[in-house]
């Protein structure tokens, strides 16, 4: 038996033992008054004499994460949600029996403990326990060389050990949370409407993404996990909704990387009588609001290069930046097949029929947008590739669309909506027939949607960010697996 399993044994034995003996080891009816965070916020500058007036006990609860024993008297760490704090226990203070009944306690045990705060020979504060009680009775062992692990799938497969043992994950998830809070209050301030729409879809849209597909068999009809949420919020603007955002998960059935993962969380808003133009200026104004609270500032560092958010943002042209970032021959923007034997020369793989956007987009992602580093929207993006955006006034080839790239990723992507419904059904057409000559089956023609669109829509503005992205770069983290709770992963055989 290996020394885990030992462990384990052990600690079965003793809960046998506590049972026998009547104690309940999951009880559920410790009160809580303080937590760590706010006494160390609070009384960590305190002198000895100023504790001593606190007449009040402190009652806290959390897991035992450290025990140092000295024969009569024992230190150990507890930690909550808010930190961790140390608690002296002392045979004097607690008598013979329930100091020996705390020695039969275990790192991973959760305690509940009630005293007076003192502090010690080295000026640490800390709990004077006069009374405790079990909370809950760990059964394995926690990690002793944690933060020496190397395998970090075994982090993301065990996230709750990961949040347990090391404090800089908790405090990007905490971060996480924080940002998605300011992010609604941001739009709440002016006077968006926060609304909630399917996940079900009966068609797949919005974005050209294989979907997942599932079904419902009361209804015996399949459905699919929604790739993106655009297309009902669209339909909310129709029904007179002018200023809305979700907060949202989607999910497609594609490739895992550092930036992928099939399940991810969106935000995606509309404002009716607003242009691309506005989304451009909002989304400055929303991400600078949350690097200069995060960060003190309009800088930050994200693995190890420093990233300059002070607005004004750059803007460049699609066709622009192929040429002046990308270094390639003007001659592509023009010639489709040139562009075609360029993109091939470069090593990458064309599906057969590929559109000469959909050339220039590889080109794009392969050659300019690594080099993206500050804040930098792109514009006036190829219409065969942009199928749900409003046209150019000035050059109809072109859309009033735009996508926001920092770090050499893609982070935001937002547009002027194509409320045309004329329009829009022969760019669904079109769409649907470069699919079927590329052998995508993945692409759905969404009819109701166009009865829709047929009642009328305002002019309207719309973008999608990508919050695990931009979380990513708020924490300086390198995979996007770090900024997920819960990444899918393969199964373990």
């Amino acid at each position: 038996m290996d020394e885990t399993n030992e462990l384990i044994q052990q600690r079965m034995r003793k809960l046998e033992t506590l049972k026998k003996e009547g104690i309940n080891p999951y009880p559920n009816d410790f009160k809580v008054t303080h937590n760590s965070g706010d006494i160390l916020k609070i009384y960590g500058s305190w002198s000895e004499e100023e504790l001593k007036g606190l007449s009040d006990p402190f009652r806290l609860a959390g897991r035992i994460i450290a025990i140092r024993n000295f024969g009569k008297a024992s230190f150990i760490h507890m930690k909550d949600q808010t930190g961790k704090i140390q608690a002296y226990f002392q045979k004097e203070i607690l008598g013979d029996e329930s100091f020996q009944f705390f020695k039969r306690f275990d790192i991973g045990d959760f305690i509940g403990l009630e005293g007076n705060l003192f502090r010690t020979k080295t000026g640490e504060l800390t709990l004077q326990v006069k009374k405790f009680c079990l909370l809950g009775k760990s059964l394995r062992p926690l990690p002793e060389k944690w933060h020496g692990l190397t395998d970090i799938e075994i982090r993301y497969r065990q996230r709750y050990l990961d949040l347990i043992t090391n404090p800089r994950v908790k405090e990007v998830f905490l971060m996480r949370g924080l940002i998605i809070q300011r992010i609604r209050e941001f739009f709440n301030q002016r006077g968006f409407c926060e609304v909630e729409t399917p996940m079900l879809h009966p068609i797949p849209g919005g974005a050209t993404a294989k979907p997942f597909r599932t079904h419902h068999n009361a209804l015996d009809m399949d459905l699919f996990l929604r790739v993106a949420p655009e297309l009902y919020l669209k339909r909310l603007v129709i029904g007179g909704l002018e200023k809305i955002f979700e907060i949202n998960r989607s999910f497609r059935n594609e490739g895992i990387s550092t930036l992928h993962n099939p399940e991810f969380t969106m935000l995606e808003f509309y404002q009716s009588y607003a242009t691309y133009l506005d989304m451009m200026e909002m989304t400055e104004e929303l991400l600078g609001s949350l690097v200069k609270e995060f960060h003190g500032g309009f800088t930050l560092t994200y693995q190890e290069k420093r990233i300059d958010f002070t607005p004004p943002w750059r803007r460049i042209r699609f066709k622009d930046s192929l040429v002046e970032i990308g270094h390639l021959d003007p001659i592509i923007l023009k010639d489709p097949q040139k562009a075609v034997e360029t993109a091939r020369k470069l090593g990458l793989e064309l599906k057969k029929g590929t559109s000469h956007g959909r050339v220039l987009a590889d080109l794009f992602k392969e050659w300019v947008e690594p080099h993206l580093l500050e804040p930098t929207f792109v514009t006036h993006y190829p219409t065969e590739i942009s199928p749900l955006s409003r046209r150019n006034e000035e050059d109809p080839e072109v859309v009033d669309r735009f996508e926001l790239f920092i770090a050499g990723r893609e982070i935001a992507n937002g547009f002027s909506e194509l409320n045309d419904p004329l329009d829009q059904r022969e760019r669904f057409l079109q769409q649907l027939k470069e699919k079927t000559e590329e052998g995508d089956p993945s692409l759905f023609f969404d009819e109701d949607f166009l009865v829709a669109l047929e009642f009328g829509m305002p002019p309207t503005a719309g973008e999608g960010i990508g919050i695990d992205r931009w979380v990513m770069l708020m924490t300086d983290s390198p995979s996007i697996r770090d900024v997920i709770f819960f990444p899918l992963l393969r199964m373990e055989k």
